[in-house]
């Protein structure tokens, strides 16, 4: 009982997080989130993240993943590469 519910909530956060932090926001693609000054790099690596998780595969692809308010899905190697170069620009 507590396990299901604290999974919805884990599922309800995942689905909201990265949609909250976008909102107002004109991010259509991983790169930029990474280019993104009004975002924390905590921010950043936390959408990226979830944009990565299979929680945003497109079910026919999932090689592809899709945020809520995003255009068209992207490529995970896409999203993949967006963390790499946060990692490369704050020298993480």
């Amino acid at each position: 009982m507590m396990h299901d519910m604290l999974q919805k909530a884990a599922d309800k956060a995942m689905a909201m997080g990265p949609t909250v932090l976008l909102q107002g926001m004109q991010l259509q693609r991983p790169i930029d989130v990474v280019k993104a000054s009004a975002l924390s790099v905590e921010d950043k690596r936390a959408i990226l993240a979830a944009w990565a998780s299979d929680f945003y595969a497109v079910d026919s692809n999932p090689a592809l993943r899709q945020l809520p308010g995003t255009l068209e899905p992207v490529s995970i190697d896409v999203v993949q590469y967006a963390l790499k170069e946060l990692d490369r620009r704050y020298g993480i």
